[in-house]
């Protein structure tokens, strides 16, 4: 027997994989204290566990959890990606920023990629630069083919547990393919008919990447609800604002249609990018109805 630590990877069924560096994979259960006292473990938590067999084990304690979150249920994150392509199909904005909404609250931090951009001019890929430089988010870009962009990615990876969101057929199997070759994800095909993605995830799993690196897919990722709060907070998490909104005529400013209001004259001269204060008007106006429900 060997006492040791590691990452659970994988859980299903009361059975956990646990990756241990020089050592690989290793297959366990919980011992029973951690039922006991309510502890339930989450693929990213960091581990102790005693390795019985040939790649078995027992996990025996839950080492302490920096964070976790509820979608996908995963411990430890150190990022989040989330994956648009630029085009094929069209990135659907308003679901990046309820993405990147959701990492606010939880405090991760997020980056942006744009894959396929050879499907793009350099216009419109300033563009996107623009629009979401103030939002507190790092963007990157990447295709398929070029080596260059791809390790770009690959180094935003780097010494993370990083969770993978985006939409089907945008490329994140490309990019989990580029990272560890060895994981052989499964790769969608494009339907030219419909230019929608077949989502090719089916569970929740941590990869591991290299020493320190793991990347976590999210399946099923085609909408999200807002993460509760009241509308007067959601202009906190829109840091373009966050130079104008002391300065609104009424400290209550929603932003829309109050006069005096410096955020909506900071997007009128252009220091604001409309697509963001969009989906900030969006975001607000659900909210509030949210409230009245």
């Amino acid at each position: 027997m060997m006492e040791t630590t590691g990452k659970i990877v994988k859980g299903v069924g009361g059975l956990y994989q646990v990756y241990v560096e020089d050592l690989g994979p290793v297959n366990c259960r919980a011992k029973g204290i951690l039922r006991y006292n309510g502890t339930r473990p989450l693929v990213g938590d960091d581990v102790r566990l005693t390795v019985i067999g040939q790649n078995e084990g027992n996990i025996t304690e839950i080492l302490p959890r920096r964070n976790s979150l509820i979608r996908p249920a995963v411990a430890n994150v150190d990022q989040a990606m989330i994956v648009f392509a630029v085009r094929d199909p069209e990135p659907h904005l308003n679901l990046l920023d309820r993405f990147l909404l959701w990492m606010q609250t939880e405090q991760v931090p997020v980056v942006i990629c744009f894959n396929k951009t050879d499907k793009a001019t350099e216009e419109e890929l300033k563009r996107f630069e623009r629009i979401y430089r103030g939002s507190g988010a790092t963007v990157v870009f990447s295709k398929a083919n070029d080596a260059n962009s791809m390790d770009g990615v690959y180094q935003a990876l780097l010494g993370k547990t990083t969770v993978l969101a985006g939409p089907s057929g945008v490329g994140k199997s490309t990019i989990m393919n580029y990272a560890n070759p060895s994981a052989c994800a499964e790769t969608g095909e494009l339907s030219e008919k419909i230019m929608r993605g077949r989502n090719t995830t089916r569970h929740s799993t941590l990869m591991y990447v290299t020493k320190d690196t793991y990347l976590c897919d999210t399946p099923g990722f085609s909408s999200l609800f807002l993460p509760e709060m009241k509308p007067e907070e959601l202009d906190l998490y829109y840091p373009e604002f966050a130079d104008y909104r002391d300065q609104c005529r009424f400290p209550d400013c929603a932003h829309k249609k109050e006069p005096g209001c410096a955020v909506k004259e900071a997007l009128e001269a252009g220091r604001i990018e409309p697509e963001r204060y969009e989906s900030y008007s969006v975001l607000y106006d659900e909210l509030v109805s949210a409230k009245k429900r």
